[in-house]
């Protein structure tokens, strides 16, 4: 026998202070009285056949009066045991029927297996699996302007039946135009490409954007009872038209980058030297010594091409 699933068995995260503020739901899940189905459909089942027998003896073996009354209470058991087996549903795993009684809404099967309710309720089936909706690729400018293309996949499901049910029109196409709107605001908030060390970037700073878009996402569709279980980013570049500027950009960072990781090292390998001449004692080297080793060390060290050597036949002050 299967439990029912308790909804919101895990509290949410708490919304960042950026994320839009959605109206609160007027209506929560809640378990709906059903009962099982076997017993039901057994007794409905026993309702039309003992009809038919009742309809049987009255047009075969009885006369007048007596007759007109087997068959109208024969009529009238059919109709009931047809009637009460009207109110048998069959739940699958992975899905729910939404119960409403002349409007109002009297709970949720969450049951899988067949089960019975009041036949003059109208049960709305609704699907509880876990769900993927991938946006297309949007174009958008990021928050220096540069236009940038991107795309998310988003893990989601429902939740909450009656929010799902009520709480919007439609909450597929709710998913996705939030989902939309989710990735578009936090594309126009962040870079690209980070200028500084300590800005948060598209590119550079993946797993805090995504945590980002996740929070936001759930505050924009709490309000349909839908669960975010996972956001990321499946596509991220820069638009065509300014993508080989931004490649550019992109190798002109690297070789700044390069090139002072190497003038770093080169002064290390500098200083360590004139300290092992000085601890040595080697040679003894002045102030203007020091400076035309260091400038030669430098230009050994930090240079692209083979070193050639200069011979110095005098000295440095001739």
């Amino acid at each position: 026998m299967s439990t029912p699933a308790t909804p919101h068995a895990t509290p949410p995260p708490a919304p960042a202070a950026d994320v839009p503020a959605m109206p609160r739901p007027s209506v929560r899940e809640v378990p709906a009285n059903s009962l099982g189905g076997g017993l039901a459909l057994l007794l409905g089942l026993l309702g039309v056949l003992l009809a038919a027998g009742l309809g049987y003896l009255g047009v075969e073996h009885t006369t007048g009066g007596t007759t007109a009354a087997l068959v109208v209470v024969a009529v009238l058991l059919a109709l009931l045991s047809l009637a009460a087996m009207a109110g048998l549903n069959m739940v699958a795993p992975g899905e729910a029927r939404v119960v409403q009684l002349f409007g109002r809404y009297r709970g949720t099967i969450r049951e899988d297996g067949l089960r019975w309710v009041n036949p003059l309720t109208t049960r709305s089936r609704i699907s509880t699996r876990v769900r993927n909706h991938e946006t297309a690729v949007l174009k958008v400018n990021d928050a220096y302007g540069n236009p940038i293309e991107l795309a998310a996949v988003v893990v989601w499901r429902v939740e909450d039946t009656a929010q799902a049910t009520f709480e919007v029109d439609d909450f597929l196409e709710f998913v996705s135009t939030q989902t939309e709107a989710a990735v578009r605001h936090i594309a126009i908030e962040y870079p690209y490409d980070a200028h500084g060390d300590d800005e948060l970037s598209l590119r550079g700073n993946a797993e805090e954007i995504t945590e980002k878009l996740g929070l936001e996402l759930h505050a924009r569709v709490e309000a349909a009872g839908v669960q975010i279980i996972e956001s990321r980013f499946t596509h991220l570049a820069y638009a065509p038209e300014i993508a080989s500027a931004m490649l550019q950009r992109q190798q002109a960072g690297a070789v700044v980058a390069a090139r002072r990781q190497i003038v770093d090292g080169a002064v290390g390998m500098v200083e360590s030297a004139l300290a092992r001449i000085a601890e040595q004692d080697i040679v003894e080297l002045d102030e203007e010594r020091k400076a035309a080793m260091v400038s030669n060390l430098m230009v050994v060290l930090c240079g692209h091409g083979s070193v050639q050597p200069v011979l110095n036949t005098g000295t440095l002050y001739q």
